[in-house]
């Protein structure tokens, strides 16, 4: 993928998370394009939201990819990879705006391997013992790609830092499944 494609899918990820209804003019404008090149690189707004699911994938793939999530314990791999997550972070959360029925993430069967991933994760901490059987490892795959979309709307509203993103993340998703946590079941 070039780079010019890259960066005006990321920037429509961002724009399209808030505001999930523009229009492809509104879309070319705040990715910093005119609509013809938009619509040179993405015909309609079918083909965007595919290249923004695919796009998403390929990041969050790659972010699971550099967390290497099975070396060393469970709570490090999930730090490994909220960081690893920053970059697919504006996807995420666009995809959290999104409706599911506009375009499914199933109708790419990347994500499937990368819940499972991510899924697994969770099974393996809560097998170990540094993770609560109270929560399903489900919800917990959910809860974190919620906190990563909710983490990249703090940051972009100016409420929480960049630079605290993953300790944000981190600390409130270990908090809350950890076994020395005080949340009640």
């Amino acid at each position: 993928m070039t780079s010019e494609r890259q960066d005006m899918l990321l920037a429509a990820a961002d724009f399209l998370s808030r505001r999930p209804n523009a229009t492809q003019d509104e879309i070319a404008k705040a990715v910093g394009v005119s609509r013809a090149t938009l619509h040179r690189h993405f015909a309609g707004r079918e083909e965007l939201l595919h290249g923004l699911l695919s796009a998403a994938a390929d990041t969050m793939h790659e972010a699971l990819r550099n967390a290497d999530l099975e070396r060393g314990d469970c709570t490090s791999a999930a730090e490994r990879l909220v960081a690893a997550s920053m970059e697919s972070a504006p996807y995420l959360a666009l995809m959290y705006t999104l409706s599911q029925d506009e375009i499914p993430a199933s109708t790419y069967p990347i994500w499937e391997e990368i819940d499972a991933a991510v899924t697994g994760l969770f099974e393996r901490g809560q097998s170990s013992g540094e993770f609560t059987t109270r929560m399903s490892p489900i919800w917990m795959s959910e809860a974190l790609f919620s906190l990563v979309a909710g983490a990249v709307w703090a940051v972009r509203s100016g409420r929480c830092a960049q630079r605290d993103f993953p300790q944000m993340i981190t600390r409130m998703l270990l908090s809350g499944i950890g076994t020395g946590g005080t949340a009640s079941p």
